[in-house]
């Protein structure tokens, strides 16, 4: 469909009065020819590729935001999963290859390169092995470097062993940034169905059916949404499908014109456009807020999980009119921290973990930036990993967990970690032991809705 006049100024509008913003440009770069038997060759390679097709591209895209009047908050890389190319390295090496990462990242000046990444849902290569034990050091050693492990999928089950080797990961990348309230944790997802054109930080890696390189590009808009249910009025529950539905079309088809003209300037090609709704700690930037305006009296009241489901399935179908390359996880994200609704929710003591956690079953992802007591055993961890595996891999969705054992902080402490991270209440985890369970190891069989063929 071509692109009307109307279309641009009517986003403008949104953009000076309603938050409206492009998330992300990312673009995704693979790194599959840069293998060499020697490590400082292999990081030579690297470095130099991400800077050869890379240097430009904050540049670019700060040239396209000025034609256009649009926001582009982030401009960032994807790389292949570091753990294939680079199979044959050992712990201390895939250290290095982070601080490359990070490197080359300063350099054309992003905020996040990601895709220091492993995909071990069925087992394990002697390499994955490596780079999962390194995560913690290349974390606590780097700036801008994201990781992120696939440890479970409809296809395959859960890998119960990857599970606890994660949890006891995620401990130690807490320990190892504890002077900065455990960051290491809030750059660290665990997934179970990622997707390998994910364009969002920190999940997002370049996956190994994509080509050499592409640009993808994640669009946000809770603000927008926001007002248009309160523009609406008391309509009822089909009627305000239809009004959250003609306002996500109006954002992707933005969000989709500036994704390719970013990939047109760099003279690559475009990839997808992810229709997700992104929060940031701004505020009128909420999904809290929004399911507030639909009319519950505050996130974690009976219907919000309804509420959420009816927002997240308007989001898609709106998106799939809009646009004929979505892709990523497109949805709506319900991170804590980086998310005020969400934040007073908490706070008010009305949305729990386990609330959230239902939420998760009809939201784009899972658990994100969810902030717990420091002393938070690796098999409590473990478990709320399973559970969020189990609920991906059965309804064959992506699910994942991006939690923060904050070293030394308990419930009713905060962790703040400014910008786009936002910050986050200490949440109450229940304490009850599953280390009988979790500590079974082996994988949890793949479901019946697994035989699709």
């Amino acid at each position: 469909m071509p692109y009307e006049f109307e279309e641009i100024l009517e986003t403008i509008r949104m953009t000076e009065i309603e938050h409206f913003d492009i998330r992300t440009v990312t673009m995704g770069i693979s790194l599959r020819d840069c293998h060499d038997r020697n490590i400082e060759v292999t990081k030579q390679k690297i470095y130099d590729k991400i800077l050869r097709y890379g240097s430009q591209h904050v540049k670019l895209a700060k040239e396209v935001e000025a034609q256009y009047g649009i926001s582009i908050a982030n401009k960032r890389v994807s790389v292949t999963p570091i753990s294939i190319p680079f199979d044959a390295c050992s712990m201390e090496e895939f250290i290095e290859i982070a601080k490359t990462l990070d490197r080359a990242a300063g350099e054309i000046g992003i905020d996040y390169i990601a895709g220091y990444s492993a995909l071990v849902q069925k087992g394990m290569t002697n390499g994955e092995r490596e780079l999962i034990r390194s995560i913690p050091f290349a974390l606590s050693q780097t700036k801008r470097v994201c990781s992120s492990v696939n440890i479970g999928s409809t296809k395959a089950g859960i890998n119960m062993d990857a599970v606890n080797m994660m949890s006891e990961v995620i401990k130690l990348t807490a320990e190892k940034t504890k002077d900065n309230d455990s960051i290491g944790c809030a750059k660290l997802v665990v997934f179970a169905n990622a997707v390998e054109d994910n364009p969002f930080v920190a999940g997002a890696f370049h996956g190994v059916s994509e080509p050499e390189i592409v640009l993808n590009v994640g669009i946000s808009g809770p603000g927008v949404v926001l007002e248009a249910i309160r523009e609406a009025g008391h309509v009822d529950l089909q009627q305000l499908s239809e009004v959250i539905k003609r306002t996500i079309f109006k954002i992707t088809r933005a969000g989709e014109l500036i994704g390719r003209k970013v990939a047109e300037k760099n003279g690559i090609p475009f990839g997808i456009v992810d229709i997700s709704l992104a929060p940031t700690p701004a505020e009128g930037d909420s999904i809290g807020d929004i399911l507030i305006a639909m009319g519950v009296e505050d996130v974690g009241a009976p219907g919000t999980t309804a509420a959420l489901a009816m927002l997240n399935d308007s989001v898609k179908k709106a998106g799939l009119m809009a646009s004929s390359s979505v892709g990523g996880m497109s949805g709506a994200f319900i991170p804590v921290s980086e998310d005020m609704g969400m934040i007073r929710a908490v706070q008010a003591g009305n949305l729990s973990l386990e609330k959230l956690e239902a939420m998760t079953a009809v939201c784009s992802v899972g658990l994100d930036m969810i902030a717990v007591p420091g002393d938070t055993t690796a098999t409590t961890i473990a478990g709320i990993i399973a559970d969020e595996a189990a609920i991906g891999i059965i309804n064959d969705k992506t699910t994942a967990v991006r939690i923060i054992p904050a070293y030394g902080k308990k419930v009713g402490d905060m962790v703040d970690y400014g910008g786009l991270l936002g910050k986050a209440p200490i949440m109450e985890v229940r304490t009850i032991s599953c280390a009988g369970f979790v500590g079974r190891g082996g994988r949890i069989p793949a479901p019946m809705r697994s035989l699709t063929n």
